[in-house]
């Protein structure tokens, strides 16, 4: 298998879960300004949107879409996560939904208005509830389904944009704990770590 990836951008969640659950993978950085990869390749022709994360498959084939990768490389390892069919499992489903629609989508706009402090405080209103609404849910928890999963990947990799984006999480104290609790995962440091070393200076 190999993950297309940026440095720290979505394709960091499914990168953790490579670490995460003990599974071997190559890696390749694209620059999505050029659309090339680190190899010299066209990315149009590996994913044809044009974003990351892309998986290709040892089959050749190419899997797209963080929340279908993340499932993908979880059913792999079936002793992890809730199993296929319980509640469990599909509150897990719900978690990375909510986190694709809700959150991740909700940083779009921030990165955009990035340089425009004014643009950027508007934005940061509107991903507001979605962030009290984190914070309550994780008051007393380690994890979001209680121990660590797939939607904890995506989760992690979501907020820990507010970083880059100097965005003060101060009001949401369970969320930042939850935060610094996921930087310390070994397999979240080696993802990351992974990923200052394969990418440009």
């Amino acid at each position: 298998m190999k993950l297309y990836y940026v440095a720290g951008a979505c394709s960091l969640s499914p990168h953790i879960l490579l670490h995460e659950l003990g599974i071997k993978a190559e890696l390749e950085r694209v620059d999505l300004s050029t659309k090339k990869t680190a190899s010299g390749q066209d990315f149009l022709k590996i994913n044809p949107k044009g974003y990351v994360p892309a998986l290709q498959l040892d089959s050749g084939e190419v899997l797209t879409e963080g929340v279908a990768i993340v499932s993908y490389l979880g059913s792999l390892k079936p002793d992890f996560g809730p199993k296929p069919g319980t509640l469990e499992f599909f509150r897990q489903l719900e978690w990375l939904t909510f986190i694709s629609s809700e959150i991740h989508k909700g940083f779009g706009p921030l990165f955009a208005a990035a340089s425009d402090p004014e643009v950027k405080a508007k934005g940061f209103e509107k991903l507001k509830p979605r962030l009290a609404f984190l914070n309550q849910h994780l008051q007393g928890k380690d994890y979001l389904l209680g121990q660590f999963s797939l939607a904890d990947a995506y989760l992690f990799t979501t907020l820990s944009w507010t970083s880059y984006l100097q965005i003060e999480l101060g009001g949401y104290p369970a969320v930042m704990a939850y935060l610094e609790r996921m930087g310390q995962r070994p397999g979240v440091k080696a993802a990351q770590e992974a990923e200052k070393e394969l990418s440009p200076a």
